[in-house]
């Protein structure tokens, strides 16, 4: 997946964003607005983990990144009952 797609869409993905990295308050990530050296730095302040590692972690979360995170619905929540 291609960041500019996550950057795009970044207000979808601030839950995701939080379940991956659960220190960044509401406020960090609309700050982060998307941009990769935001996101890192945040990582950074919030997990006192060296740029490095900040970018590992943002590298593989963009690997699990799926067409699945972009509006279909989340294949990890159970489906919807019906009435």
């Amino acid at each position: 997946m291609h960041w500019d797609r996550i950057q795009g869409q970044w207000k979808q993905l601030t839950g995701r964003a939080k379940a991956q990295w659960g220190e960044l308050t509401d406020d960090d990530l609309t700050v982060v607005a998307g941009r990769r050296d935001q996101l890192a730095g945040k990582i950074q302040e919030r997990y006192g983990v060296a740029l490095h590692e900040a970018q590992a972690q943002i590298a593989a979360w963009q690997r699990q990144a799926s067409d699945a995170w972009f509006g279909a619905p989340d294949p990890a929540e159970p489906p919807a009952k019906r009435p």
